[in-house]
């Protein structure tokens, strides 16, 4: 574990929920959520580090994360500290028994303040294309969105995600003319120093995997930042 990279006090302030079966982090913007395979830093092995200081776990710490977002993208990951926890958020998930809602600044206002988005996505070379069902790999990807207000030139909608396609969010959003800001992979006109987008996973609410109870996590937005600093 290298300490200069996951140094376990520096996250305190990013944790946004722990209990002895799930811990909630507010990702920053340009860190990977698990490890790729690159040797490159990322938020999971980081939390790892700050049970295994925190909790006093002298040996390996179990922590698995439950979802991912893109390295781009800030906002809620949430992480299962045991395998029954990981096994029924897991099930949650695939059957849809949370809410995921994202906050985004796009560089253009929808033609409706309001709508549900429904696309075929296929996923290649690093990215998500907007296809037709039937398609090879078509995967039917379903998001509602409704404008929340400007932020400078920039407008902000929230986005109640239903579906969970890989980079589904920046691909639809695209697809309807409405680029997120700094996304020049799907067409942005906007770029930032730091490689982030105007892409923050702004609230997760699940089922607690052992008290049966709802829960709701809440992130806020990064600062200092290149997007959300006047939102």
């Amino acid at each position: 574990m290298n300490e200069s990279i996951y140094n376990a006090a520096d996250l305190e302030n990013r944790i946004l929920f722990s209990d002895n079966h799930m811990l909630a982090v507010n990702k920053p913007a340009g860190l990977l959520s698990q490890d790729s395979g690159t040797g490159l830093p990322n938020l999971e092995d980081w939390a790892r580090e700050w049970v295994r200081v925190e909790k006093g776990k002298p040996g390996a710490v179990f922590l698995n994360a439950v979802h991912r977002i893109d390295r781009a993208v800030s906002g809620v990951v949430l992480f299962a500290r045991t395998s029954k926890a990981l096994s029924r958020l897991n099930e949650g998930i695939r059957k849809r028994n949370c809410k995921k809602i994202y906050h985004v600044l796009v560089e253009r206002a929808p033609t409706k303040p309001a709508d549900k988005l429904v696309h075929w996505l296929s996923h290649e070379n690093h990215r998500a294309r907007v296809c037709r069902e039937g398609d090879p790999g078509a995967q039917c990807a379903v998001l509602a969105y409704a404008t929340l207000g400007r932020v400078g030139e920039l407008i902000l909608l929230e986005v109640d995600l239903e579906t969970g396609r890989y980079h589904q969010i920046r691909a639809q959003l695209a697809a309807i003319g409405c680029p997120i800001a700094g996304d020049q992979k799907y067409g942005a006109r906007l770029r930032s120093d730091d490689g982030s987008i105007a892409l923050h996973h702004r609230r997760l609410e699940v089922v607690h995997p052992t008290l049966k109870e709802p829960v709701s996590i809440e992130a806020p937005y990064p600062a200092p930042s290149p997007w959300w600093d006047n939102a």
